[in-house]
């Protein structure tokens, strides 16, 4: 029966050292109080559960001649290539090891430690999820990571199709790309955006869809723009699971507030100024209400509307990190070179 404590003390071993994994990851990775918090209570508590049988576990324990050494040197089985990828493994081993101890304890006539190792079993299935749930809003969130926020506007491209001006802006650096057009049928907007996809993925470019959920899925863009009179955040995520970016368009505090409660990713700041590109817009609302978005909007947002070369400094003397450009960019006669001044200015090197 003394063989038990060494199954038990190589899993204790095992599932803390998959935590402690984990906690590095949500502690220096993503920076993460809450999750670093909740995972390092678990492995703490994993390891205090036994120490009633610490003695007879460090008796049995034979690291030396452990046969499992051997077998991870030759197989390589525990290869990872992303992030994903080890905390995926991470938890099955710390899940693993936790049923692993649990049945042990029976075989020893410990049935309430046993069940004290399930509930940190059960526990760590929730902590899994919610992990997977702050990973997502990181990654999307360094998606977001950008000066520039560029949109579509085939209207305004003085005769070039949005292909061309997508491939000027790509050759440019920019970040992020969303495709807006209002007007073309379901069909080309498609075609369009299959092609904007493949090339923004080749480049590692952010491409959202403005308004169309159903392309926005089709293509596998990174995300989704919509307006207040769309469907709500929350129906938009239940068809587009966690990983994708959801924006909505904000013209008060009032509409800032309630995209962020019902689950937005990022928001659009606006129209800032008079603009002409959306037939339904409203009003502007002005540099007021950019002020209160950098002093209360807690998610990543992008000032928007009617924004010139001109007025650009007064946009990010505001504290506006990501701003959008429709005409002034693509009605440019050399689109590369106009979005390089604009990031002069945004540099404050020529104000």
């Amino acid at each position: 029966m003394q063989k038990f404590y060494r199954i038990i003390d190589a899993n204790v071993n095992r599932a803390s050292e998959g935590l402690r994994v984990l906690e590095d990851i949500a502690r220096f990775y993503y920076a993460d109080t809450t999750v670093s918090l909740q995972l390092k209570k678990i492995r703490h508590g994993i390891r205090k559960g036994i120490m009633d049988c610490l003695d007879l576990c460090l008796k049995e324990r034979d690291s030396i001649n452990d046969v499992g050494l051997f077998i991870s040197k030759e197989h390589k089985m525990d290869h990872k290539t992303s992030v994903k990828e080890l905390v995926t493994a991470n938890f099955k081993r710390v899940q693993e090891a936790l049923r692993t101890i649990e049945e042990n304890l029976k075989i020893l006539d410990q049935y309430e430690a046993s069940k004290v190792y399930e509930e940190y079993r059960f526990i760590s299935y929730s902590l899994e999820k919610g992990f997977f749930k702050m990973s997502s809003i990181y990654s999307k969130r360094e998606k977001l990571e950008s000066d520039l926020y560029c949109l579509t506007a085939e209207e305004y491209s003085n005769g070039r199709s949005n292909i061309e001006i997508v491939k000027a802006m790509i050759n440019a650096g920019v970040k992020i790309i969303q495709y807006r057009e209002k007007e073309k049928k379901l069909q080309d907007k498609y075609r369009e955006c299959l092609k904007i996809r493949e090339l923004t993925a080749n480049h590692g470019v952010t491409f959202i869809v403005n308004d169309d959920v159903d392309i926005a899925m089709l293509v596998k863009a990174d995300g989704v723009h919509i307006g207040q009179d769309d469907l709500p955040v929350e129906k938009v995520r239940e068809l587009v699971g966690e990983d994708m970016i959801i924006g909505v368009s904000t013209h008060s505090s009032k509409q800032a507030e309630e995209a962020v409660r019902r689950g937005a990713d990022y928001i659009g700041v606006g129209p800032i100024y008079r603009t002409f590109t959306k037939k339904d817009v409203c009003e502007p609302v002005g540099l007021q209400y950019l002020e209160y978005a950098v002093k209360n909007v807690k998610i990543p947002f992008v000032a928007i509307g009617g924004i010139k070369e001109h007025n650009l400094f007064e946009v990010k003397s505001r504290g506006a990190k990501c701003i959008a450009m429709v005409t002034e960019i693509v009605g440019a006669q050399n689109v590369e070179e106009k979005i390089e001044s604009i990031r002069e200015k945004l540099r404050g090197e020529n104000q």
